[in-house]
């Protein structure tokens, strides 16, 4: 199974290296330290389009809003629908006020 893959304790670490920042300056600092800038705006690239595709956009007008690919917008899309639902728990925790 993929998610097997996924969960090994490298990756437990790394969310738990997550889940103890405080603010939006600590998550920078730890982003800009584990990924390139690329990196960063391709998942916050990739966030945007799923807040998109959640809201009923169409392709079109997403790769007009973003200037992701065709392949980055349908496998945003693929994850949404049919993925692990992490996209829809953190847009719906995001836009009920959760996030800080």
């Amino acid at each position: 199974m993929p998610e097997d893959r996924l969960r090994t304790p490298e990756v437990d670490e790394l969310l738990r290296a997550l889940l103890v920042l405080e603010d939006p300056e600590e998550a920078y600092a730890l982003l800009q330290d584990l990924c390139t800038i690329k990196e960063i705006r391709d998942m916050a690239q990739r966030l945007h389009v799923a807040r998109l595709l959640a809201s009923g956009e169409h392709y079109a007008q997403i790769r007009e809003l973003t200037g992701a690919s065709a392949t980055t917008i349908s496998r945003v899309s693929k994850a949404l629908n049919y993925g692990a639902d992490g996209y829809r728990t953190v847009l719906g925790r995001l836009d009920s006020g959760e996030g800080r």
